[in-house]
């Protein structure tokens, strides 16, 4: 057993997290057919995706909490730096329940492109030892 696969095998030994997302890697990295986009490609557009609907959630969030001071005739006293401070601070744990799906596809393919970084540099690690032996 060499050392990539002690690092490979060693995540699913622990608890059921690290196995889900070994779990995740090793059937993202198997699945790879031509009908699907290009991998390189598909994660950034679901991060830029994931990030689009966050900033639209904050801005929608921001709108509603003005709108409610306007309504409320506080128009003139609550500044718009104080409505999208609100809306930032609602946004942030309301994103992680609203985009769960999105979230978790993102790490997923996070997770294979960290895999695959990783299998690259311990196979670039074992090149460079064996030129330097």
């Amino acid at each position: 057993m060499n050392e990539n696969d002690r690092a490979e095998s060693a995540p699913t030994a622990g608890s059921g997290r690290p196995a889900d997302v070994s779990d995740t890697v090793q059937a993202a990295a198997g699945s790879s057919g031509a009908a699907d986009d290009s991998p390189a490609r598909r994660p950034w557009r679901d991060i830029l995706l994931y990030g689009l609907a966050r900033l639209l959630l904050f801005v929608v969030l921001t709108v509603v909490i003005q709108s409610v001071a306007i309504l409320l005739g506080m128009g003139q006293s609550f500044p718009l730096a104080i409505s999208a401070l609100l809306a930032l601070i609602i946004a942030f744990p309301l994103s992680m329940f609203v985009f769960r799906g999105l979230r978790q596809r993102v790490n997923a393919q996070i997770a294979v492109w960290d895999a695959g970084r990783q299998k690259h540099r311990a196979e670039m690690r074992a090149q460079l030892e064996e030129r330097l032996d």
